[in-house]
């Protein structure tokens, strides 16, 4: 069974909900998008509670924001890599670095609106460690690994097809960046590059940011 992938905007963040034998949806969005979420998932039919897991690739707040009312009405379990999981169940924001000049510049503009966000806070039900997790009792042919230096604690879903959901460790979007690419946020690029690493060793083929349209992993290994 091939997977299917659906892109699901909310807010800043684009989320995926990738469907094959079970369903899994890949980041929580900014705060206030549930009515977006709900709306989206019931104009593809499926059901909410048919949402078996909520992977959140690292805890910055355009990622995690409506976690907890997504979780509410899926009774979805929420998966978060053990070194940004505060993030979430304390309700902290959080932003990364700038890794280039512009970055900078994006982030000091995106700290002007902080006062203004709040993250509703609740509780993680799978931490992942740094050996990842497979997927398969959820019903999808791929494993969470560990691939951090946009954060501590960002995280990957490689699914066997070689697409990979990435978060914010790559990012294709005008406003952030002209072309695919490495991102311009990150708290140890070189952590960043050697992520990328592990991922095409795996087989990664696809690349789906929460930033932007697939672009191939080739682009990335170019770069690399």
């Amino acid at each position: 069974m091939v997977p299917k992938i659906y892109p699901i905007h909310l807010g800043l963040d684009q989320c995926y909900l990738i469907k094959e034998e079970g369903t899994v949806l890949v980041d929580g969005g900014a705060p206030g998008k549930v009515g977006d979420f709900s709306q989206k998932i019931e104009a593809l039919s499926i059901d909410p509670e048919e949402v078996a897991l909520i992977i959140l690739t690292h805890g910055h707040w355009d990622h995690i924001g409506s976690a907890k009312e997504i979780k509410e009405i899926t009774g979805a379990r929420i998966a978060m890599h053990k070194n940004d999981m505060e993030s979430l169940e304390k309700g902290i924001k959080s932003n990364p670095p700038g890794a280039t000049a512009w970055g900078k510049i994006v982030i000091r503009a995106v700290q002007i609106t902080m006062p203004l966000i709040k993250i509703p806070s609740t509780s993680v039900d799978i931490v992942v460690g740094d050996e990842g997790l497979s997927l398969h009792e959820y019903g999808i042919r791929g494993e969470v690994i560990h691939t951090p230096g946009h954060s501590p604690g960002s995280i990957s879903l490689l699914l066997e097809t070689g697409d990979v959901f990435v978060g914010d460790l790559a990012m294709n979007k005008f406003t952030l960046r002209l072309t695919p690419g490495l991102p311009i946020f990150a708290e140890d690029m070189q952590q960043v590059k050697e992520s990328w690493k592990l991922l095409l060793d795996k087989g990664a083929k696809t690349v789906y940011p929460a930033h932007g349209k697939p672009f191939t992993a080739e682009v990335i290994r170019s770069v690399l």
